[in-house]
């Protein structure tokens, strides 16, 4: 048996025919598809295997395998410059895989200009908030009652009068 094969949390991992068939099985966001397949056309992949949490793709020049998860793809050394469309990749170190780099897939970066009611209304400053329209109770002052303190209403009698 030629296969690649290794520990996964099961206990078992199998080789995928394919990245599309990998990114499917593990429910990869469709939006990072495309990303995803053009870092491994710039690199360079031989096989895809199913590693529990993340799949493995097997570099065909011998360097470290890259192991591309739901939010991210990691394996890169620190020197290593990847182009995907006319940007180089920005690569960032990784925590649990040292002296390796990673990139954070597309789906992860917040809209610049979400389309709200909140964002579309202009916001209040101290400046622009004015005073309190009148309501009907305090749009008349009839004064109050020096015995009850009751306000009067409009013929000028309280409660205390009758």
């Amino acid at each position: 048996m030629n296969e690649i094969q290794g520990p996964t949390p099961a206990g078992t991992s199998r080789p995928y025919r394919n990245l599309s068939e990998a990114l499917r099985a593990h429910r990869i966001d469709t939006q990072n598809h495309e990303f995803i397949t053009a870092i491994t056309d710039a690199v360079g992949i031989s096989a895809f295997i199913d590693r529990g949490r993340y799949i493995e793709a097997i570099r065909l020049n011998g360097d470290a395998p890259l192991h591309i998860g739901k939010t991210y793809t990691n394996g890169f050394a620190e020197d290593e410059q990847i182009v995907v469309g006319a940007a180089a990749l920005r690569l960032r170190p990784s925590e649990g895989r040292a002296p390796f780099f990673y990139v954070t897939h597309p789906s992860e970066f917040r809209p610049i200009a979400e389309k709200t009611s909140a964002a579309r209304a202009p916001r209040k400053t101290a400046s622009s908030v004015s005073a309190p329209r009148p309501t009907k109770t305090n749009e008349r002052d009839y004064g109050t009652c020096d015995v009850c303190f009751m306000v009067r209403n409009a013929s000028g009698g309280c409660s205390c009068d009758s």
